[in-house]
């Protein structure tokens, strides 16, 4: 790569069903530029149902590994058809219910800890609808770079790293050093940039997106193993859904940065599924009370305010970074006035009148934002045209090279 090309990097944010949202975003961008997504785009990012899209969009065709094996309309229709059997409906509602009538002391302890214990969704129609979309495909077997955010909750896994002073008896401690046995930050990525550290990893991809997926209190975690090759050595995650820590800028400077050639002109191109952060006021957060920030009933707000903390506290500082070279297509699913023509803020939410919704946010989204939306299709355009062009040269310097040698 040129120090003057673009690298182009793609986010598409973690949300359960409102993956919808990316799907039909990448779906019109593909009907405006009439290539394929991953033909396009240098890098695929993001956590959870955003890591599901993500995979789908790199695998190769298995009568062809030149063309991409799905488009992503059939991603849309992914998503229609499997959301009621991941997400039945009324479930996890329940769920929230009985809880909110146990802080209002109504329900028998012994109700709450079978529930608290038996609360996740059947993780088996998950299992089975990312099999049936990725099979046994490995991730370095991707068209395109690949990021796969996971949380491993086993501390097991962090290895202590220590130095010794001149007496060989006393630990020094160091910038390397790990003071605890706790769970870390994992991404499970497949790089072809042609820069940087090659991460060698050998993991099924299925593995790694239904960890990625696994939000807590929705799915169990998912234990798993990633072979590297090179160390010669397998460990085992027991994976969570990566939306713990990831986010796109988080993304940028912890996963991608260092694989990006100097110089080059760096575009960052993120589709969300609907802010749903909301403010509280001082007393309402007060009157909520320890339980009352953790529980369901209230959509969680602690949980939310962890989720879009990191991101708020970077975005000045990413933005300044990149310029004018960052889009986030995106806006508030939040609504003060009871607006029943947004979606389901729940990311479990696969009710055909939901999944309409979910389509017309993402219209609403291109609508308000069609000059941004034509220039990241320009620029996916030009994109795809340098990618042909160096395939063709490395086509034309092989042949010329093959002649060469076979003339002596």
């Amino acid at each position: 790569m040129a120090k003057s090309d673009t690298f182009i990097i793609l986010y598409n944010n973690g949300g359960g069903m409102r993956g919808l949202i990316p799907a039909h975003l990448m779906a019109k961008v593909e009907e405006v530029t009439g290539y394929p997504i991953s033909d396009m785009v240098d890098v695929f990012c993001g956590p959870s149902t955003g890591s599901i899209l993500n995979a789908a969009m790199v695998m190769p065709h298995p009568d062809d590994r030149t063309k991409p094996k799905y488009q992503a309309k059939q991603m849309v229709r992914f998503y229609e058809r499997e959301g009621d059997r991941i997400f039945p409906q009324d479930r996890f509602r329940a769920f929230r219910g009985l809880l909110h009538d146990f802080n209002n002391r109504t329900m028998r302890l012994n109700q709450l800890k079978w529930l608290l214990k038996h609360g996740h969704y059947d993780v088996k129609h998950l299992k089975r609808a990312l099999r049936m979309l990725y099979g046994r495909f490995q991730i370095q077997s991707a068209r395109a770079s690949l990021v796969v955010p996971v949380y491993n909750i086993d501390g097991g896994q962090i290895r202590v790293i220590e130095e010794y002073n001149e007496t060989g008896n006393t630990p020094v401690r160091t910038i390397n050093n790990f003071s605890d046995a706790g769970g870390h930050a994992v991404w499970l990525k497949h790089m072809i940039t042609g820069y940087g550290h090659k991460t060698n990893m050998e993991v099924e991809l299925a593995d790694a997106i239904l960890a990625s997926c696994a939000a807590p209190s929705f799915f169990p975690c998912h234990h798993f193993p990633v072979r590297y090759p090179d160390r010669k050595i397998t460990e085992y995650y027991s994976g969570i859904d990566g939306s713990i820590f990831d986010n796109p800028f988080i993304s940028y400077y912890g996963a991608i940065k260092n694989h990006i050639p100097p110089g080059a002109k760096v575009v960052m191109i993120v589709f969300g599924t609907g802010y749903t952060n909301r403010s509280i006021s001082k007393d309402k957060w007060n009157e909520l009370g320890g339980l009352g920030v953790v529980d369901p009933a209230h959509d969680l707000p602690l949980i939310n305010i962890f989720f879009h903390a990191s991101e708020t506290a970077l975005i000045d500082s990413f933005a300044e970074d990149l310029g004018n070279n960052l889009f986030i297509f995106n806006k508030s699913i939040v609504s003060s006035k009871g607006n029943e023509e947004l979606p389901n803020e729940q990311i479990d939410d696969a009710r055909p009148e939901n999944l309409e919704r979910l389509a017309r946010f993402a219209d609403s989204i291109v609508e308000e934002n069609k000059e941004k939306f034509d220039e990241i299709c320009r620029l996916l355009r030009e994109n795809y045209d340098k990618k042909q062009q160096q395939k063709k040269t490395s086509r034309e310097e092989g042949g010329f090279w093959s002649k060469l040698l076979g003339s002596h």
